[in-house]
């Protein structure tokens, strides 16, 4: 039986954890949550807002803080690898919902790197007022990190379902999700 795998991209606040749990619950079979997180905290503190692992710039855009990611040679490597472990974790018959922020093109090593399963790539959207507030709310967001995202996460992306996490809740997506790919 060939492995699924949900792809989920969107910027950081935008509810892809949420939805994914949500799915998760919803699925006749069972499906793994892999989360890039979990990955960016494999690395050592010291990388974790330093190179050559990750940097995190401050700058400001029409007045209000953005964060601009830099990846050096470590987290670059370490995303690779994350990747190339979600192929090797399919390969094993596991179903996967990924949830990820693609910035760099992304997309097209996840395509080949899948192509042997069934890929299912889930756009989840919402508007910058809205992520920005969730940002705010967050203690593990740096304020400023949805607004440079914004632009870049869903730049020339094709995805085979979109949602939109400012007018359904996590459920209602997963629900979305589930019937759009017969899980």
């Amino acid at each position: 039986m060939t492995a699924k795998i949900i792809l989920l991209n969107g910027v950081g606040s935008a509810g892809k954890s949420s939805v994914a749990r949500a799915l998760q619950e919803m699925t006749a079979a069972p499906f793994l949550h892999v989360e890039m997180d979990a990955f960016l905290s494999m690395l050592p503190e010291a990388l974790q807002e330093n190179m050559p692992g990750f940097a995190y710039k401050t700058g400001w855009e029409n007045g209000k803080p953005s964060v601009c990611i830099e990846a050096g040679p470590v987290g670059r490597r370490a995303m690779q690898g994350m990747r190339h472990a979600i192929a090797a974790m399919a390969g094993q018959g596991n179903n996967l919902i990924v949830d990820d922020v693609m910035l760099d093109g992304e997309m097209a090593q996840y395509q080949a790197l899948l192509s042997d399963f069934e890929l299912f790539r889930v756009g989840v959207f919402a508007p910058l007022d809205v992520l920005e507030a969730r940002e705010n709310a967050r203690a593990d967001r740096l304020p400023g990190l949805a607004r440079w995202q914004f632009e870049r996460v869903h730049k020339g992306a094709a995805y085979d379902l979109q949602v939109d996490t400012s007018r359904l809740t996590p459920f209602e997506c997963a629900r979305l999700i589930q019937q759009r790919f017969r899980l």
